[in-house]
């Protein structure tokens, strides 16, 4: 799988340039960060590692021809332009349509951020309180049925805006439409991810949903009062009756609810699923 990505993401340059070595360099790195070496100065010490030569081809025991070490690894992530990190994107979504042998009738997507640690003056690295250190907060996309990675895209270590958000997944909701374009595609996300310029990208799509968390407010705490006063009611009903040895001991109760809502830079109305769970 490791080969095929590699191959795949030079693939994506003009194969003028693609030579051996590049491509060897790259698989060479693939492998050491998916063993968990995550520096490229790791390379200094792995470099006559049988394994790693192994993986990239070459003859495991010479001695005389080993790896690229730290130094040529460092020069090859400092000449990457963003075209190339877009291509590497590209590539990823590329090789997860390929999984497929026929188009499938519906897909879901997982959206979500993580964060990537960073160490020393690394450029575009931010503070972020949420995870309570420095990093990148790069965009991971999977296919949720299979697990599978549809693409990733490195970004700096601040929360995304909606505009970012709606211009990465335009640009992955392209290049599905130019293999899929009959697929249903139902994209899920946190939070975070419930702003307008997003939600209205996945509305005009036309053959594509969204299930989004909804950070509460004022108005939506108002609209679930009802509903959360009715779980509390049954819960206060449950503790009685068990107490008096009339029915079971009841630690929570669970009820579901919808209503339609639309925040004023919405611009339209979309339904709401509320889940009241109250505890004992």
């Amino acid at each position: 799988m490791i080969n095929r990505l590699t191959a795949a993401i030079v693939d994506t340059r003009d194969t003028r340039y693609i030579t051996h070595t590049q491509r060897e360099l790259l698989t060479q790195r693939v492998f050491q960060i998916a063993s968990g070496y995550e520096g490229g100065n790791d390379a200094n010490s792995l470099r006559n590692d049988p394994m790693f030569k192994l993986a990239a081809d070459k003859a495991p025991l010479d001695i005389d021809n080993p790896l690229a070490c730290g130094a040529t690894h460092s020069r090859m992530e400092n000449a990457l332009s963003s075209k190339d990190i877009y291509r590497m994107a590209h590539a990823l979504g590329s090789q997860f349509i390929a999984s497929y042998s026929t188009p499938p009738i519906s897909i879901t997507l997982d959206m979500d951020h993580t964060a990537d640690i960073t160490h020393g003056q690394q450029e575009l690295s931010f503070y972020n309180h949420h995870y309570g250190n420095y990093c990148y907060l790069p965009l991971l996309i999977f296919e949720a049925t299979t697990g599978a990675l549809v693409t990733a895209v490195l970004r700096p270590g601040k929360r995304p805006t909606g505009t970012e958000n709606a211009m990465i997944m335009k640009r992955v909701f392209r290049l599905l439409r130019q293999h899929w374009p009959l697929t249903h595609i139902l994209i899920r996300g946190d939070g975070h991810f419930s702003n307008p310029e997003l939600m209205q990208l996945i509305s005009e799509d036309g053959n594509a949903d969204f299930i989004f968390g909804l950070p509460g407010n004022a108005i939506l705490t108002e609209k679930a009062e009802g509903l959360m006063k009715n779980a509390r009611g049954h819960l206060e009903m449950h503790l009685a009756l068990a107490a008096q040895n009339l029915g079971p001991a009841v630690s929570a109760v669970q009820m579901f609810g919808e209503f339609e809502y639309a925040a004023k830079s919405w611009s339209q109305t979309y339904r709401v699923v509320l889940n009241a769970e109250v505890l004992a």
